[in-house]
């Protein structure tokens, strides 16, 4: 049976040093709960609490399950790495710790640090990508922490594409998936940044069918991308102007998407995340409109 959980990053809560203040925490897990949703992720570090048993305590009394937690790291740069893989241990253990098993770590890039990038998401081409030897390095690093984790915590790990990071179009998505084993790094995919990323998410699931653990639902308005790309928008400004819309108002095909997902028996979770900047918007509407559209999905 498929499980909906929601995120903090509905809420503004990014790992990003942005301005503008989000909801603490208890605010996010009461209106992650009031509107329907059976889970979340763990949100930047230190955004919930941090003692494993509060954090087990807050979580079950809002009803709750801990999913997964998204841990952003610099892989393609060699020196960054023991601290990467510190992050990712820190994170597991607190989830173990906790009593959740059954999560995943999401690694993705560390993709604030990389200006260019943030520059020019949605529209990236060859030019800005890595090196071969920032190859190597990016790939032997997620493996790298993948296999700690696993053998530490048993914690699975999918790797995250997300716009503005050194992974984020198809064919960096399909390069990082041949370099790397997957026996140990799966892939979250997210709907509406593979679609930012120039994608079709049902092109997607067909080519990366065995690697796909773990997925978040999130919409995309081709209009904004379209205006992204003729201003040359930074990513930031595209998330302020809506990129990603509430679920069903964008081109996303859900529909499509569940009936594959059924087909594969998937009975993993689905997360919704519609990123919005800090105090941008309403993020328990938003939640609260994206829960009801998936129940006319059957969910």
């Amino acid at each position: 049976m498929i499980k909906i959980a929601n995120a903090p990053c509905s809420w503004g809560v990014l790992e990003f040093d942005v301005e503008g203040v989000a909801a603490g925490y208890m605010q996010v897990l009461d209106e992650i709960t009031g509107t329907g949703y059976a889970g979340t992720e763990l949100g930047d570090l230190g955004f919930m609490p941090t003692d494993p048993l509060a954090l087990r305590k807050d979580l079950t009394d809002h009803r709750l399950e801990l999913v997964g937690a998204f841990v952003p790291v610099t892989l393609a740069n060699k020196e960054s790495y023991h601290e990467g893989e510190a992050s990712a241990l820190t994170v597991s253990n607190l989830m173990h710790s906790a009593g959740y098993n059954n999560a995943y770590i999401v690694l993705a890039d560390d993709n604030g640090s990389i200006k260019k990038r943030m520059q020019n998401a949605g529209r990236i081409t060859p030019a800005l990508g890595m090196s071969e030897i920032q190859w190597s390095v990016f790939s032997t690093s997620a493996e790298k922490i993948a296999e700690k984790v696993w053998k530490e915590y048993g914690y699975k790990t999918v790797f995250h594409h997300h716009c503005g990071g050194y992974i984020e179009t198809p064919d960096e998505i399909d390069k990082l998936m041949d370099y790397t084993d997957p026996e140990l790094l799966g892939l979250c995919l997210d709907t509406g940044h593979y679609r930012f990323g120039g994608g079709d998410p049902l092109k997607a699931l067909e080519n990366y069918a065995d690697r796909i653990w773990h997925i978040h639902f999130k919409d995309y308005d081709a209009r904004v991308g379209e205006a992204s790309v003729k201003n040359k928008w930074d990513y930031f400004e595209s998330v302020k102007q809506g990129v990603f819309c509430e679920l069903g108002e964008g081109d996303v095909d859900f529909k499509a998407i569940l009936n594959i997902l059924k087909d594969r028996n998937y009975t993993g979770w689905i997360v919704v995340e519609q990123d919005v900047l800090p105090g941008m918007g309403n993020p328990r509407l938003y939640a609260k409109a994206n829960r009801m559209y998936l129940k006319t999905l059957g969910l």
